[in-house]
């Protein structure tokens, strides 16, 4: 329980005039992300991708250097020869794009079922009423 002071005037009714403690909050529109100036964008994100492929692309090129032995590849009764990285390179580009073969294959069963079920909604909701 806070007792009230008396004013300057000496008149104890009144409250005495206090600053406030904490300054205002900012406008709502000062906390959206777009007026940060050093906000990601997508020239940032491009900056940042070229640099990862050209990464990629060092590495590659150390890792196709040190595998230039020849070697005997077969295939479902295919066979010949290729050097070693090549043959792995290959490998590796066939599994990623199995991978996103499968994956897209999946991404689009459940844009499939989304869109049955979103078309199913207005129907349920109309019979409800």
């Amino acid at each position: 329980m806070t007792v009230p002071q008396a004013s300057p005037a000496g008149d104890p009714a009144v409250p005495p005039s206090t600053p406030p403690t904490t300054p205002p909050p900012p406008p709502k529109d000062a906390e959206r992300p777009h007026d940060d100036p050093l906000r990601a964008s997508r020239t940032s994100g491009l900056w940042v991708g070229a640099v990862a492929l050209g990464v990629l692309l060092l590495l590659l090129v150390v890792f196709i250097a040190q595998n230039t032995e020849q070697t005997t590849v077969q295939f479902f009764g295919f066979e010949g020869r290729a050097p070693l990285a090549v043959s792995l390179l290959i490998a590796t580009a066939a599994g990623i794009l199995l991978t996103a073969i499968a994956g897209s294959l999946r991404i689009w069963q459940l844009r499939r079922r989304t869109r049955k079920e979103v078309g199913r909604e207005p129907r349920r909701a109309r019979g409800r009423h």
